[in-house]
């Protein structure tokens, strides 16, 4: 029996064939490819009390947004708690405990004591670092990674991982240029690290650098596109590179193609249909017949106050199919959770969330100064119910929208600008500046 990872991160047991799962599926978890749960799925066949291997499968279940992964998660975590679990196991599973009950923030905290006593555990610091970018806390997206960096080194199994998740880290905290370099050294080290891949491709879009980017993806497409279930997020990016170039053609033959073609109802997957198909409808784009089969798989999918950051996607697909009625019963149903239930997303929801669910249904029913004044109340607060700059640029573009068809032609011009200054070459900036009054 082995007493330690590969990483010398302690086990209470584990032998050679499932370990070696073990390892496989963290790689694959690591680079988003394959298929991570029926690799762990072995390893625990092989070996029942292999704490780790209920642990990995627990994570793979909650870090996915998904509504039925939480019951999924609890059992394998009560599997795991009769398998007499070490200390740094049992520290898992409490993370695990509090992630299903809503209490993302604590899960996040036992993570990181966690790995402040073994640097070395790699699911540690990748569960937290979601963990961290489904909070929106940007500071701890970097330095949780970069606590750990000193205790590794390229020779180790999951090092390119590190580098990924510190370039995404640095990117979101505006340092672009530590983050591309980080992020193009983990991709030496592993080609198909497609999330450090989508960090060197935020660093381009932040940066306005277009040409470079749609080189960038369609140079590694075989690296990301292939056997990856990050990939609809990764063709998002490139539609957002094409649509920054005007080029709408391109970004309507993505969304129809690999975004929403398959007509997936993963929540990631999702949330990348609904904030294209939003650009695309601020840019002037007639996108109506496309938002049908959007708010059906968000119907499939979607239970309100698992988090804000889905929910307001989910919201954007029934406004924009017009299905008024269903959006009305979706903000009912938010006023109506149960904050023992739901955990941090009751706080966050009644701060972030609701509001914004409330600015978009304003602005879809013409109420614009309603929608202006709660815009302009949460954006400044909105990086607290998660996702990236790239991804909350959303709500800039809302209150932009509203400001033009409002009448409010000085605050509108005044948001462009801000635009301007970050991507003065940007056509969407451009299609902005042609609305406003001459």
């Amino acid at each position: 029996m082995n007493t330690t990872d590969l990483a010398g991160n302690p086990l209470s047991h584990a032998d050679d064939a499932a370990l070696a799962h073990y390892a496989r599926a963290l790689r694959q978890f690591h680079c988003y490819c394959g298929d991570p749960v029926a690799t762990t799925d072995a390893a625990t066949a092989i070996q029942p009390d292999f704490v780790m291997g209920h642990v990995l499968h627990a994570w793979l279940h909650l870090l996915g947004t998904e509504p039925d992964g939480v019951a999924v998660a609890r059992a394998d975590a009560a599997k795991a708690a009769a398998c007499a679990p070490n200390r740094r196991e049992q520290a898992h599973l409490d993370a695990i405990a509090h992630f299903a009950g809503g209490r993302w923030e604590a899960a996040g905290r036992v993570l990181e004591d966690l790995t402040i006593e073994w640097p070395r555990d790699v699911l540690a610091l990748q569960a937290g670092h979601l963990i961290d970018f489904y909070r929106g806390d940007a500071r701890m997206l970097r330095d949780r990674i970069a606590r750990a960096l000193p205790a590794w080194d390229a020779s180790m199994p999951g090092y390119h991982a590190l580098l990924g998740m510190h370039a995404f880290g640095c990117e979101e905290t505006g340092d672009y240029r530590r983050a591309e370099a980080q992020g193009q050294r983990a991709l030496e080290l592993e080609p198909a690290d497609s999330w450090a891949h989508h960090a060197v491709a935020h660093v381009l879009e932040m940066e306005g650098r277009t040409s470079d980017g749609i080189a960038w993806m369609r140079g590694r497409q075989p690296h990301w596109a292939e056997d990856n279930f990050f990939a609809v997020h990764n063709w998002w990016h490139l539609a957002l590179f094409h649509l920054d170039r005007d080029e709408i053609d391109e970004a309507l033959a993505l969304f129809d193609g690999p975004i929403h073609g398959p007509r997936s109802v993963l929540m990631l997957d999702l949330v990348d249909a609904s904030a294209l198909l939003c650009r695309l409808q601020f840019a002037g784009i007639d996108v109506a017949a496309r938002w049908a089969s959007v708010a059906e798989c968000w119907r499939t999918s979607a239970r309100p106050g698992l988090y804000s950051f889905n929910d307001l996607h989910a919201m954007m697909a029934w406004l924009g199919a017009g299905q008024d009625a269903h959006a009305g019963d979706w903000m009912a149903a938010q006023r109506k959770l149960d904050p023992a239930q739901v955990g941090d997303h009751a706080a966050i929801g009644a701060a972030v969330g609701e509001p914004l669910l409330r600015a978009f249904a304003d602005l879809a029913a013409g109420r614009f100064d309603a929608a202006i004044e709660t815009l302009r109340s949460v954006r400044p607060i909105a990086l607290r119910f998660g996702g990236s700059n790239a991804q909350r640029d959303l709500i800039d573009l809302a209150l932009i929208e509203a400001a033009l068809r409002g009448g409010r032609a000085a605050l509108a011009r005044a948001l462009i600008n801000e635009r301007l200054a970050r991507k003065p070459d940007s056509a969407i900036n451009r299609r902005l500046v042609a609305r406003l009054p001459r």
